[in-house]
């Protein structure tokens, strides 16, 4: 196994997410949501850079998981539709004011199985409805956002049954290292050159302006089209004062909104899917006029049908995102059971909420409007992924034209 110092790897991941992530600007408050309290020496460290950056007031508020397990075992039943607001009102009034927001993830992806998918499902409502205000000015770029998972010992058990939780954990942070370019010599320096490289690719695509993409592989037959307008996002995101950052780190994904009533086909999943503490596996969905008409599941179908029970519009798309096959983090040949690091390894579709960005002139659109033009509003937005090696890609131009952008799961024009 490779040797690295622990809290040099993770002063530069804070540098990372601080100068290239999340971009601060000089003066500008922070935000943290941390999703562990394990989570306090990564949080440390994007602390001190921020403030070394100039950022007036760094401010954490942590969730400690564990406590999920122990409202599961022993609130009263009829007790999950309460959720404590203040904790949304704090990311909210942060949004508002201005402020960068970083959500530092990295969950047990298997916390919550074997408990009532039903009660996890209603809690899971409550939060929904209470986060919608911050997934809408999200979905916007009201400002700097950015999602981060570090490893953590709960979760990297979980990559890594056969290990020790210690062994277990420094293998998690190796494949991190190497997915987030830890191990270049100027992370930094690499990142704001690869988002270059994604943004150039995500204008192209802006530019055909396909009327339908079609996905051919083992298991999947979809068309899925795309409403006019739409706009394709891949390496840097804006806010609406033109202050770029990127929203998710590592990314490879160029990604856009569907026509939510034009998806027709079947779809199977090719990696598994954690959602709320549980995990989906083996899952195909059916699509009819864009909703999921039929679905089945090997493993958490329970929890699959709660998911897409969430709202009228959890069984339609929000998102579609292009991933290459041999993306560095597919080359690494690891499930990570995670959203954020699996979606980076293969094309994957969200379904739920879409995000207004991805539409011209979607961020100032009322909802009803977006509705009609094709666009998704939901309290969910749930990646989940379809894409191998075995995949091709077409696309419908706007004169009749099909061409091909991927064979194999892999570009057809560079």
């Amino acid at each position: 196994m490779n040797e690295y110092n622990l809290e040099v790897v993770q002063e530069k991941y804070a540098r990372l997410i601080c100068e290239v992530g999340l971009n601060l600007q000089p003066g500008q408050k922070l935000f943290i949501w941390a999703a562990q309290l394990e989570m306090a020496p990564i949080v440390r460290q994007v602390m001190k850079i921020a403030y070394q950056m100039g950022s007036k007031l760094v401010s954490v508020l942590y969730h400690d998981e564990v406590a999920t397990q122990t409202r599961l075992e022993h609130a009263p039943r009829d007790s999950f539709d309460e959720y404590a607001s203040w904790k949304t009102d704090a990311r909210l009034k942060a949004m508002n004011d201005g402020d960068a927001v970083l959500l530092i993830g990295g969950p047990d992806p298997n916390l919550l199985q074997g408990y009532d998918p039903a009660l996890i499902e209603k809690a899971a409502r409550a939060y929904g409805r209470y986060v919608k205000p911050i997934r809408d000015l999200i979905s916007k770029n009201a400002t700097q956002w950015l999602l981060v998972c570090p490893p953590a010992a709960s979760w990297a058990v979980r990559v890594f049954p056969e290990d020790s939780p210690e062994l277990a954990e420094r293998k998690l942070w190796e494949a991190v290292i190497k997915a987030c370019r830890l191990d270049q010599p100027d992370p930094c320096a690499f990142w704001k050159s690869y988002l270059d490289q994604l943004e150039v690719r995500s204008t192209q695509l802006t530019r055909r302006q396909y009327q339908t993409l079609k996905f051919t592989a083992p298991g999947t037959d979809l068309e899925l089209g795309l409403p006019p307008g739409h706009v394709w996002i891949g390496g840097w995101d804006y806010t609406a004062g033109g202050i770029k950052f990127c929203g998710n780190l590592p990314t490879e994904e160029i990604f856009t909104m569907p026509h939510r009533e034009q998806v027709n086909g079947t779809v199977r999943a090719t990696r598994p899917l954690s959602y709320h503490g549980g995990l989906i596996e083996e899952f195909e969905l059916e699509f009819k006029e864009g909703r999921v008409e039929n679905f089945s599941a090997r493993m958490g179908e329970e929890i699959l049908r709660s998911m897409l029970e969430t709202d009228d519009n959890a069984r339609f798309l929000g998102e579609v995102a292009l991933v290459p096959h041999n993306s560095p983090i597919s080359g690494l040949g690891l499930v990570f059971l995670n959203t954020l690091y699996d979606e980076n390894a293969s094309n994957h579709l969200a379904l739920g909420n879409a995000y207004r960005v991805n539409l011209e002139g979607g961020p100032e659109m009322e909802e009803d409007t977006f509705a009609v033009v094709g666009g998704n509003t939901s309290l969910i937005h749930e990646d989940f992924m379809f894409g191998s090696e075995e995949m091709d890609v077409d696309g419908l131009l706007p004169d009749g034209t099909l061409e091909p952008l991927m064979r194999n799961g892999e570009w057809v024009w560079d």
